[in-house]
């Protein structure tokens, strides 16, 4: 369908030069989820032509990152990384190593709270596209194991000759916290490099945005509240050039045994998390940052986790569950900052 020929894109041409100031809206699914574009042209305008060229380049630039980082596709770069079981150096994309250098980056920036080698112990506890949601939990001696082939401290980077090698043939890389936030910020180069300014991005529920809305104000997100019935608004967030990142235990999750087991794990004990934390929401000026910082929020939970994003000066939400079976707010000096902007 995306496919044209030259006289059908010359008489698309012809017959849809009529300029669209107003906003844009293309969407459509990838890696699981789904994406959403909605651009404002502002003074510049679309004809038909440059608008269907957008949507086909968007959607061909996530066919390519879904192909290269998906643990769902056993053929993707990602998958085939895993399951080689050798030392040696494994060439890897240029997106590809630039998520793994994300990764070593912020496992060191966050102590380890974000770890992608976490895969293995996350089809353990029955999660991910090499679990058994109707498994029994992992025993002692499983995770164990598992855990002694967890940790960023197994992966080796070689810039120059763009190839990772692992320090143990089990090693298995999982880039959920990571793939959705770098394709919005890839999406976002994009859309800049065409010359648009003003345009707001969701992958997956990880967003991007730039310039203003079509009333020419800040773009607002919602941050959900994660009630048990039903979606609610815990805060609206302008965003200026900026993204922003929830990630929570409330969606993904099995039980076994009477216990609800939430689908983040938790690298320095191997085990699902078990803390008040039900989200984390994070504002980065990149969506890739944003992504996985939220992510290692959860991990630590409220009181590590808050401690983290006052240390690391980031603008933090965090919705902490209390007795009385609500929630309680609490935010970074940089959150409020940016809540209060116009």
């Amino acid at each position: 369908m995306v496919l044209a020929s030259l006289a059908m894109a010359s008489l698309a041409a012809a017959c849809h030069a009529v300029e669209n100031r107003g906003p844009l809206e293309l969407r459509g699914p990838t890696m699981g989820t789904t994406w959403s574009i909605t651009l404002v042209p502002g003074a510049r305008a679309l004809d038909r032509v440059e608008r269907d060229a957008i949507d086909r380049d968007v959607r061909d630039l996530l066919v390519h990152i879904e192909g290269l980082m998906s643990t769902w596709d056993s053929a993707s770069e990602l998958s085939r990384f895993n399951r080689f079981r050798g030392t040696a150096p494994f060439p890897v994309s240029q997106d590809t190593f630039a998520v793994f250098r994300w990764a070593v980056a912020l496992a060191e920036e966050t102590a380890g709270a974000l770890d992608v080698t976490v895969l293995p112990l996350v089809h353990a506890w029955g999660f991910g596209a090499g679990g058994d949601a109707a498994a029994p939990a992992p025993d002692a001696a499983t995770l164990t194991r598992l855990r002694e082939a967890t940790g960023i401290r197994h992966l080796e980077l070689d810039p120059d000759g763009r190839w990772v090698r692992k320090l143990r043939t089990d090693v298995e890389c999982d880039f959920s916290a990571l793939a959705a936030g770098y394709a919005a910020d890839r999406i976002a180069e994009l859309l800049a490099d065409r010359g648009l300014t003003g345009f707001l991005i969701d992958v997956g529920g990880e967003i991007v945005a730039h310039g203003h809305n079509a009333e020419g104000r800040l773009w607002s997100v919602a941050v959900e509240r994660p009630e048990k019935q039903g979606r609610q608004v815990a805060r609206v967030v302008p965003l200026d050039d900026m993204a922003i990142a929830t990630s929570g235990d409330y969606r993904n999750y099995r039980e076994v045994d009477g216990k609800r087991l939430a689908h983040i794990i938790d690298p320095r004990t191997a085990r699902p998390i078990r803390h008040a934390l039900a989200s984390a929401t994070v504002i980065d000026p990149l969506g890739v940052r944003a992504d996985a910082l939220a992510t290692a929020l959860m991990v630590l939970g409220p009181e590590d986790g808050l401690a983290l994003a006052h240390d690391l000066d980031l603008a933090a939400l965090l919705l902490v569950r209390n007795a009385q079976g609500g929630f309680d707010e609490r935010t970074t000096p940089r959150f409020d900052e940016l809540a209060r902007m116009p």
